[in-house]
């Protein structure tokens, strides 16, 4: 009790002077007047006065908890909360770990399928939440695990069940039944037409290969679906990438994202995204978001150290499994990246990126494995003493330049929870899923309850924060990169040019080899670049690490 109020004094502001009392023990106040032990009732005064305030300024702004959300066939290891989405007053949440053998909407559930997924949609009506839907796949089967992924805009859902395994390629193609392409995954789409939901659309990749597992991630914003497919494992780099580029596939897990379009009621494939620092292992694609003509990819394992938005590091890897998320644009039906986001507090392992969600100038980052033991809106992101509490991060976009806005936590942070897992944003109300949490108890707003049989059952915390508050924008900082040049044998030879430059900047880099010493070439991620001796780099945009080889 002590520790938790001077936590909200210092909070507020004050700073107290206060007698210990025994470790551990708790007081119940049988009134607001009441002194608790170890605190003079001036101190209580004070902090009493300091936490209306802390209150107030709360409601005229700040982000807080409305909801939590149990299913309404609460399972252990359902994992209800493994994916979540939002759009207006509709949610939509993903327990791909759910056993019913049922197929399409609103069946009656059963144990009968283990592992092959199921979805639930809730609705609010005047500040409260209901159960509205419970969705299946048109052909569930065993450990397909449709509703891995959720997304949804207005009348519009997809699920994601990225371990399907039929061969069929493309938009609605025949084939479900053909098993022959294991892992490769698919996506549905549903419609609502007044309160009824049925399914509209069956996806499949342009090139469905066995263990991509396309579907991890979905995102729909209108007329535009993004599909990731963690799994793929082509070099190319960018948008749109040549198709050597693409089918080469030598950078095992780099990931890819897939941009659908629809026409009337025709969807067809736009765009074809990767990562502007393709590595493998990177997983590009783990999440996917998209509002209007905006796409965000996650990449959990992406190793750089840098922190915040557009900082240096994307070239070096001394931060194993970070994590990092891509920001892409559309003009004119063209793709192209307008920002590289990574965590105010960077750690290894956090694997930031695992989620992300978008509305407009709005996005939430998902860390999953983050460990602080905050709770609540804008806590201490440094004491790392809850491994895999989790935390989710939200970005702010003003033109555009984008900076972080708020550093979310649960209301009962609790170590491998996994608060984060999923994340979905829609106006003013932001989801995140936590689908380790162990509490038994079902429906909204219970309270948090882990003695009992539902371990990892899940939960799903609703925070709310006002359209009317603009993204606290940061003047543009300005942005560097670091050139590195290492000589593969320093006493054939030496370079000069490296080091730090703006972004833009035009580098030039010359090597000299000794007498009697000849200077083989420019090398990066051991390809040869050229073997002119001058090495110009235009427009500089990333972090360069380059080798100079001599003989």
């Amino acid at each position: 009790m002590k520790h938790q109020l001077l936590a909200l004094a210092l909070e507020a502001g004050c700073l107290l002077h206060a007698v210990a009392i025994e470790p551990g023990k708790s007081q119940s106040l049988t009134s607001p007047d009441q002194v608790p032990q170890g605190l003079s009732a001036s101190d209580w005064s004070s902090i009493r006065s300091a936490y209306a305030a802390g209150r107030a300024t709360k409601a005229a702004g700040f982000t807080s908890q409305q909801a939590y959300v149990k299913a309404s066939n609460p399972g252990a290891g359902n994992g209800f909360g493994l994916t979540v989405a939002v759009s207006g007053d509709t949610v939509v949440v993903g327990a791909s770990a759910e056993d019913s053998s049922t197929k399409g909407v609103n069946s009656v559930p059963n144990q009968a399928t283990s592992n092959s997924g199921a979805a639930y949609v809730f609705i609010r009506s005047s500040g409260t939440w209901s159960q509205q839907a419970y969705l299946k796949a048109s052909n569930t089967e065993a450990s397909d695990i449709f509703g891995q992924s959720v997304a949804i805009s207005g009348d519009t859902i997809v699920v994601g069940a990225s371990e399907e395994d039929s061969n069929a390629v493309g938009v609605n193609s025949t084939g479900q039944a053909n098993n022959s392409a294991s892992n490769s995954g698919a996506a549905y789409v549903f419609f609502r037409s007044g309160s009824t939901w049925s399914q509209q659309a069956y996806l499949k990749a342009s090139n469905a290969e066995a263990i991509d597992i396309f579907g991890f991630s979905v995102a729909v914003s209108g007329d535009t679906v993004v599909v990731g497919a963690l799994n793929e494992a082509s070099n190319a780099v960018g948008v749109n990438a040549n198709i050597p580029a693409q089918a080469n596939n030598s950078s095992t897990k780099s990931g890819a994202a897939y941009v659908f379009t629809r026409s009337g009621s025709t969807w067809s494939q736009q765009a074809y995204l990767k990562a502007s620092n393709t590595e493998a292992f990177d997983e590009f694609g783990r999440s996917v978001a998209v509002s209007g003509d905006t796409v965000v990819v996650g990449a959990n394992g992406e190793a750089s150290s840098g922190a915040g938005v557009n900082g240096i590091g994307q070239g070096e890897n001394n931060a194993d499994i970070s994590g990092a998320a891509y920001v892409f644009t559309r003009s004119t039906g063209t793709w192209s990246q307008q920002a590289y986001l990574k965590a105010s507090n960077t750690g290894a392992n956090d694997n930031f990126g695992w989620s992300v969600a978008i509305s407009q100038d709005v996005i939430v980052v998902g860390a999953y494995l983050e460990s602080s033991n905050a709770l609540g809106v804008d806590g201490n992101q440094a004491d790392n003493s809850s491994g895999g509490s989790g935390a989710a991060f939200v970005f702010g976009r003003s033109g555009s330049i984008w900076s972080q806005q708020a550093y979310l936590k649960a209301s009962n942070t609790e170590a491998s929870d996994f608060f984060g897992y999923s994340v979905a944003v829609s106006g003013g109300t932001i989801i995140s899923g936590a689908n380790q949490e162990d509490s038994v108890n079902s429906g909204i707003n219970s309270v948090p309850n882990d003695t009992g049989t539902a371990d990892e059952s899940g939960a799903a915390y609703i925070f709310t924060l006002p359209v009317a508050d603009a993204p606290r924008a940061t003047p543009p900082a300005v942005v560097k990169f670091l050139i590195q040049v290492k000589v593969s044998k320093a006493k054939f030879g030496k370079v000069t040019g490296s080091g730090s430059f703006s972004q833009g900047s035009s580098v030039t880099l010359k090597a000299k080899a000794k007498k009697g010493r000849t200077f083989v070439g420019w090398y990066e991620k051991k390809k040869l670049i050229t073997k002119k001796k001058v090495l110009v780099i235009q427009s500089l945009t990333a972090d360069r690490s380059l080798v100079a080889k001599f003989k």
